[in-house]
């Protein structure tokens, strides 16, 4: 407890300071204060704002770049950069809408692939909530038609331009979408579950196998049928899908060591409800089926990839919240 006033210090010092971190408290450009600029004059304070990371000065500047000088030379790549600008300082519906619009003006321009980028990176980073750079946070439990929109935007980068230099980061960034949409879809199964609409889950596990394949959201997925099926009185097609289960993924946890399924499984950590504590456990709500195998299956294939990068698996990097906090908020 001897800690906290020591941690507290650090907090409010780190938000005092946060303003020049930032680049907050400085006078932004206006019309008068660029009156006679000539376009290259313009595009020099912008490039020293952009390399300063000062997103608002530059963003401001940019914006009256193009009202002064919508035809000239820099005009083009003065728009490329406002959607960066827009990105960077966490503008993403502007930097989407700026994409769009440069899409929808220069179709054939020779850097439309980066629009197209910049787009889906802005559509992910909408995906995220304030507090993720500072605590572990669940994206899909989040409702994920930005996700979707950017699987889309960065699939048709991929389409129309297989040889842009942002097609390698493109595949990894749609991997973890996929992966990210997959298991939102078991999330919505497992909440069928819960309102006994048997059905939906089925058609939601069965939509997980058939289109997000390798993922690893797909043994749940199975899981989810097998379930549903069950449920349902099909026990042929819950049959069918164990035995599908079994022979890819016999480590899962609801089957036991004669890969037989096992019904009554909850693999999601439930604590007693709030009647079973007063009642001291004489009155229990039954918990409806729910799968999430994630700690099993995203953990080994993470280990995997960092042993075949690095011969060695590697610790997680700390958030900032946990640098601040020395480790108490891990």
């Amino acid at each position: 407890m001897k800690s906290i006033p020591f941690i507290l210090l650090i907090l409010s010092l780190s938000l005092t300071s946060g303003c020049s971190w930032l680049g907050w408290g400085e006078d932004e450009t206006t019309e008068d204060d660029v009156d006679g600029y000539t376009e290259r004059d313009f595009y020099e304070k912008i490039q020293s704002s952009l390399n300063a990371s000062n997103w608002t000065v530059a963003i401001t500047n940019l914006q009256l770049l193009e009202s002064q000088f919508p035809f000239g030379k820099y005009a083009e790549q003065a728009q490329l950069e406002l959607m960066f600008a827009q990105h960077r300082s966490g503008d993403n519906e502007s930097a989407i809408e700026a994409a769009d619009r440069f899409v929808r003006l220069h179709p054939q321009h020779p850097n439309v692939d980066y629009a197209f980028y910049v787009k889906g990176l802005s559509e992910i980073a909408a995906t995220s909530g304030f507090f993720d750079s500072f605590m572990p946070t669940d994206n899909t439990l989040r409702d994920i038609g930005t996700a979707r929109d950017a699987f889309a935007t960065l699939t048709e980068l991929l389409s129309r331009f297989p040889k842009s230099p942002y097609a390698a980061d493109s595949r990894k960034r749609l991997i973890n979408l996929r992966n990210q949409l997959a298991r939102a879809e078991i999330h919505a199964a497992n909440y069928y579950f819960a309102r006994g609409a048997y059905l939906a889950a089925a058609n939601r596990g069965r939509f997980v196998v058939e289109n997000f394949q390798q993922s690893p959201a797909v043994p749940d997925g199975l899981a989810v049928m097998v379930q549903a099926y069950y449920m349902l009185g099909m026990q042929d097609l819950a049959d069918n899908s164990i035995q599908v289960l079994a022979a890819n993924y016999p480590e899962h946890p609801a089957l036991d060591e004669n890969g037989l399924f096992d019904y009554e499984e909850r693999l999601l950590k439930t604590n007693d409800s709030f009647l079973g504590k007063i009642t001291f456990g004489l009155i229990k709500r039954p918990q409806p089926p729910a799968f999430d195998t994630r700690n099993i299956y995203n953990k080994a294939i993470r280990d995997a990839e960092l042993m075949e990068n690095n011969g060695e698996a590697q610790q997680p990097k700390r958030s900032i919240w946990s640098w601040l906090t020395f480790g108490l908020a891990d």
